[in-house]
C-alpha cells in the first residue's frame, strides 16, 4: 500500500502494475470516465420534466426577482424562502437567468455538477494512490445508483456532495506539504455547503481535521494553528450570508421558512439540524418512528444496519462490505508506517467521511431521505479503489490476497442480496456476479501466476464482480423519469420514480385551466394556497408569484390573517385556489381559508376550488 505497505508485504513490483508518470493512457482513459459520466447523467435528463417542483419554483421565483434569487425565496413577492439556505439555488437560478428557465436549465446544472465531482475525486485519489485508483474510483462514484439519481434531480444534494468533495481535494493538498491555505480553501468549501444544506455539511470535518493532524507535515503547534485557521474559514465562509439575513430589515426580506423565529440560524440548529438527528422539530412533524421501519422514503429502522435495508440498500451499499474491510486492511498494513505516510492519510480523509457521515444516517431519528446517501459515495468509492489497489500490488503476499479476495466475495455476495429484492428484474445478473466473484476471489487467494494475460483477465474480471451490479442499477435509474420531493433509485415498472409526501408518486399538481387562469392575472401575486407544494406547481402552471401559505410544513407564520387581509384590501392578490395540505400559521387550522370561504364566493375551475379576491 505505497511507502509503509509497501516495504512490508511487497516485493519490487511487477511490471504491469507500474505506470509511467504520464502513460500515454492516462489521459485518454480520464476523458473516457467524464465523458461517460455526462452521457449518464444528461441521458434522458428532461423525462424528470422540473424535478423537484418545490425546487424548481423557487428557481422561477429567482428568475423574476433579485432578492427571491439571494434569499432563495420560492415566490418572487418574497413571501417566504424555501426551508434550506439558497447556495444550490444561487447557482441553478444564475443558469436559467444566462439560458433562459426550463426543464433543461434546472436540471443541467446538477448534472454537470456530477461530472465535476466525479473529475475531482479521479484527481484527488490519484494524488495519493496513482491514476489507476483514481479512474477507479471516479467510475465507482459514477455508477453509484443515488449518485445517478441526483446528479439528475435538483435536490441541494448535489451542490453539497461536489463541494465535500472539494474540501477533500483541499484537504489532501493541505496534508502534502502543511500547507494552511489550501486547508482554509477545504474550510471555505465546507462553509459553502453548510449554505447549501446545513449541518450535514460538518459531518466530513472530524475525518479531514484528524487527517490533517496525524499527517501535516509539520510541528504539532502549526498542525493546530492550521486547523484553528480552517475553522475560521468555515465560520466566515458559511456565517457571512447569517449575518446578512439578520441584519437585513424582516420586513424587507422573506420569512426564513422551516424556522421558528424568522432565523436562519435557528433552522440550522432546529429543523435541518438537531431536528434531524433526535426526531424533534418542524417540517411535518415525521420521525423515523412515526413513520415506521418500513417506509422507505424515510429511510426504514434506525440502527447500524439502516445502510443496508430496504430504504438506503439499493441507493449506495453496493461497495460498501468492500470499503469496511479494504479500510482495515489499509490502517493494519499502514499501522507502523512514518507519521506522514499518504495512504494511511488519505484512508483517514476518506475512511473518517465514510464512518462518520453512515453512522449519523444511522441513527438519525429525525426526517431521513435514503437519497441522502449521494454524499456518502464518493468516500465509499474512495476507500475502495484506495484499498483495493494497493492489495492488488500486494499480492504476493498471503495476507493482502486475503484481504483482497474478501473485498471481492463479499461485493459479489451483497450484490446477490441487492438484486434478489428485485428479482423479477434481470434475473440472471444476480447469479452471474455471484458466480464470478466467488472464482475470481478463489483465483485471488491461490495466487495469481505471473502472467501479464492472466493477470489482466483477473484483474478485469475483478472490477466486473464489484462494479457490475451497482453499474447496472445506475443504468436503470438514469434511464427513469423522477419526481416528488423523495426521488428513490432502481428499477420500475411504473415508469417514474419518486415520492411527494403523500406517497409514491404523489405530488401536488395543477390543472392547464387554473394556469391559464393564474397566468392572465396582472397583481403582485396570481393567488395564494395552502403549502409550498401547491403553490409550487401552481407557480409553475402559470408562470406567476404564488403565495404558500404556512411554506412547507403549513407552519410557518407567514403571512399572517392580519398580513394577508392587507394584501387582499390592496388589491395585491388575484385569487385563493384550494387544495394542498398543511393548515398554515398556528398549527392545525387554515384560519386564512376560513376567512377566504367566508368572505368569497367559490368557484370550480378545471376541478379546482378557486376564489375571485378581486370582487
Amino acid at each position: 500500500m505505497t511507502t509503509a505497505l509497501a516495504s512490508r508485504v511487497e516485493p519490487a513490483p511487477a511490471a504491469e502494475d507500474v505506470a509511467p508518470p504520464r502513460a500515454r493512457w492516462v489521459r485518454p482513459a480520464v476523458l473516457a470516465l467524464l465523458a461517460g459520466t455526462a452521457l449518464l447523467y444528461f441521458w434522458n435528463l428532461t423525462a424528470s420534466g422540473y424535478g423537484n417542483s418545490f425546487y424548481a419554483a423557487a428557481v422561477q421565483a429567482g428568475t423574476q426577482d433579485w432578492k427571491a434569487w439571494l434569499f432563495g425565496s420560492l415566490d418572487s413577492g418574497n413571501i417566504l424562502t424555501v426551508d434550506k439556505p439558497p447556495a444550490a439555488l444561487w447557482v441553478t437560478t444564475a443558469f436559467a437567468r444566462i439560458f433562459g428557465f426550463s426543464s433543461f436549465t434546472v436540471l443541467a446544472p446538477q448534472a454537470l455538477m456530477g461530472v465535476g465531482s466525479v473529475g475531482l475525486l479521479y484527481l484527488t485519489v490519484k494524488r495519493t494512490s496513482g491514476p489507476v485508483a483514481g479512474l477507479f474510483a471516479g467510475a465507482a462514484f459514477a455508477l453509484t445508483p443515488v449518485a445517478a439519481l441526483m446528479f439528475k434531480f435538483n435536490n441541494p444534494d448535489a451542490l453539497l456532495t461536489l463541494l465535500l468533495v472539494v474540501g477533500a481535494y483541499c484537504t489532501v493538498r493541505a496534508i502534502e506539504k502543511a500547507s494552511p491555505r489550501w486547508l482554509a480553501f477545504a474550510g471555505a468549501a465546507i462553509g459553502f455547503g453548510f449554505l447549501t444544506k446545513m449541518m450535514q455539511a460538518f459531518l466530513v470535518l472530524p475525518a479531514f481535521g484528524l487527517a490533517y493532524l496525524v499527517a501535516a507535515p509539520t510541528s504539532v503547534r502549526k498542525r493546530l494553528l492550521h486547523l484553528f485557521g480552517a475553522v475560521a474559514s468555515v465560520v466566515v465562509s458559511a456565517g457571512w450570508f447569517i449575518a446578512l439575513v439578520d441584519l437585513w430589515p424582516t420586513d424587507s426580506r422573506p420569512y426564513i421558512g422551516g424556522s421558528t423565529d424568522d432565523s436562519l440560524l435557528e433552522l440550522a440548529l432546529g429543523y435541518n439540524g438537531l431536528g434531524r438527528i433526535f426526531g424533534e422539530g418542524r417540517g411535518g412533524g415525521m420521525t423515523v418512528g412515526t413513520a415506521g421501519g418500513g417506509n422507505v422514503g424515510f429511510g426504514g429502522e434506525s440502527g447500524l444496519t439502516r445502510m443496508f435495508g430496504a430504504s438506503f440498500g439499493g441507493e449506495v451499499s453496493w461497495l460498501l462490505p468492500a470499503a469496511l474491510i479494504g479500510l482495515v486492511a489499509g490502517l493494519w498494513f499502514t499501522r507502523r508506517a512514518a507519521r506522514t505516510d499518504k495512504t494511511r492519510a488519505a484512508l483517514i480523509v476518506w475512511g473518517g467521511w465514510m464512518l462518520v457521515t453512515a453512522l449519523v444516517f444511522s441513527y438519525m431519528s429525525g426526517i431521513v431521505h435514503p437519497y441522502y446517501a449521494v454524499a456518502l459515495a464518493p468516500s465509499i468509492a474512495a476507500v475502495v479503489a484506495i484499498s483495493g489497489t494497493s492489495l492488488w500490488k500486494g499480492r504476493a503476499h498471503l495476507a493482502p490476497r486475503v484481504f483482497l479476495s474478501l473485498m471481492i466475495a463479499a461485493s459479489a455476495v451483497w450484490a446477490y442480496i441487492l438484486l434478489d429484492r428485485n428479482a423479477d428484474w434481470l434475473p440472471a445478473l444476480r447469479w452471474i456476479i455471484a458466480g464470478l466473484g466467488l472464482v475470481t476471489a478463489t483465483v485471488v487467494l491461490v495466487g495469481v501466476p505471473p502472467m501479464r494475460k492472466l493477470v489482466a483477465v483477473v484483474a478485469t474480471v475483478a472490477v466486473l464482480t464489484v462494479g457490475l451490479g451497482t453499474a447496472a442499477y445506475a443504468v436503470e435509474t438514469s434511464s427513469q423519469a423522477h419526481s416528488g420531493s423523495i426521488p428513490t433509485s432502481g428499477p420500475t415498472s411504473g415508469g417514474e420514480r419518486g415520492m411527494g409526501m403523500g406517497g409514491p408518486g404523489m405530488e401536488e399538481s395543477a390543472s392547464s385551466e387554473v394556469g391559464a387562469l393564474l397566468s392572465a392575472t396582472t397583481t403582485k401575486w396570481a393567488a395564494a394556497t395552502a403549502s409550498s407544494q401547491s403553490a409550487a406547481s401552481l407557480e409553475l402552471a402559470s408562470g406567476k408569484a404564488v403565495i404558500g401559505i404556512g411554506g412547507w410544513s403549513g407552519q410557518d407564520p407567514a403571512p399572517t390573517l392580519a398580513e394577508f387581509q392587507q394584501y387582499v384590501a390592496n388589491g395585491e392578490i388575484g385569487y385563493y385556489v384550494e387544495g394542498g395540505r398543511g393548515g398554515g400559521p398556528g398549527g392545525g387550522s387554515n384560519e386564512i381559508g376560513e376567512w377566504v370561504a367566508a368572505n368569497f364566493t367559490a368557484t370550480t375551475v378545471g376541478e379546482q376550488t378557486v376564489y375571485d379576491l378581486r370582487s
